[in-house]
């Protein structure tokens, strides 16, 4: 609810004021020995506590004459007349928070969704938001609230998930064209958490399983054709160049050998081929050494 001043709010300054003024009648009072000055001194002190009125730096009230809207007042002490004069609801002017949520609302690709948003308002001007709405804060939660489920149901599920930031300043561009003749700007909306049910979770999580190896094998099938290719282009220098074929198995060989402890078994007839056998005992004796 909007907080409200009536008359029988009482602050300190209108303490204060009423008890001056009484002590002040009653020291007076004590000295000319009539009741005349307390009598006075109570009534001006009760004068005053109705009276005066103080709204705060981030607020705005309304003053009434006889129901009629007077003006703006505040901040800082204000004085109105009693009976004859109210003061209405006071506005605060400061940034304020709405939590909003839409249950169980259909995407446009008929998903069920729950959405909680958070809108982000302030009342700009103080004299349209008390004349104009009765209680502009419900009309705030319940218009958004009405915008997250319309904009909900014109997007499908990916957007929903994937666009929140486009989401939000969609709703807030509705909502600030409602509520700027009610006096109050929407300076943000934020899409805080979407939940979509279990059974969809799940039925997401293995599509996202199933594509994520289909691009393995997918990376796999590239590399293998790749290290084809190179493997066929590598036979042909072979070919053409002996020597070089000659020079990359007793590479090969040296790489096997070198650990300790190692053991290779090399074909005899591999051997005969590449004329390896002056080759393995050299590097037999290089090791023993």
């Amino acid at each position: 609810m909007t907080p409200k001043i009536t008359t029988q709010n009482f602050n300190g300054v209108a303490v204060t004021a009423f008890l001056v003024c009484f002590l002040t009648g009653v020291l007076a009072t004590v000295f000319t020995r009539q009741p005349a000055p307390t009598l006075a001194g109570a009534l001006v002190g009760l004068y005053l506590l109705f009276a005066i009125k103080v709204v705060r730096q981030w607020e705005k009230a309304i003053k009434l004459r006889f129901g009629r809207y007077v003006g703006l007042l505040g901040p800082g002490i204000v004085l109105i007349v009693p009976v004859i004069e109210t003061l209405s609801q006071v506005v605060d002017q400061r940034v304020r928070v709405a939590n909003v949520s839409a249950e169980t609302t259909l995407t446009r690709d008929t998903v069920p969704v729950n959405v909680d948003a958070i809108v982000f308002w302030m009342v700009w001007n103080a004299e349209k938001a008390i004349l104009e709405v009765e209680n502009y804060g419900d009309a705030i939660t319940m218009s958004a609230q009405t915008a997250l489920r319309e904009s909900i149901g014109r997007h499908d599920l990916h957007q929903a998930l994937a666009e929140r930031e486009t989401l939000g300043q969609e709703l807030q561009k509705i909502l600030d064209q409602k509520t700027n003749p009610w006096g109050i700007t929407v300076q943000s909306v934020e899409i805080r958490d979407v939940q979509i049910p279990l059974d969809l979770q799940d039925a997401m999580s293995r599509e996202a399983q199933a594509e994520r190896e289909r691009r393995a094998r997918v990376i796999l099938g590239t590399a293998e054709t790749e290290i084809a290719d190179k493997f066929a282009a590598a036979s042909v220098v072979y070919k053409d160049n002996p020597v070089a074929l000659h020079l990359r198995a007793m590479n090969m060989l040296y790489e096997a050998i070198k650990e300790k402890g190692s053991m290779v078994i090399v074909p005899s007839s591999a051997v005969e081929t590449m004329g390896l056998g002056g080759s393995l005992a050299t590097a037999s004796l290089a090791k023993q050494q």
